[in-house]
């Protein structure tokens, strides 16, 4: 796995738990933030073929 793939599985798998804990702790603007970082992520990793294991955030 190249850095750039890491860096950005390890960037998904941050913001994944950053919107787990504003989820749980109610913070709705932290989790709005959050879910537009993680599609961004997510977006990336697409074009750059990327595979992401999907959890239920």
């Amino acid at each position: 796995m190249d850095a750039f793939t890491a860096g950005l599985l390890q960037r998904i798998k941050t913001t994944e738990s950053d919107l787990t804990r504003a989820l749980e702790t109610g913070d709705d603007f932290l989790a709005d933030v959050e879910q537009g970082e993680l599609d961004d992520l997510r977006r990336l990793a697409a074009e750059h073929g990327v595979e992401v294991g999907v959890t239920a955030v």
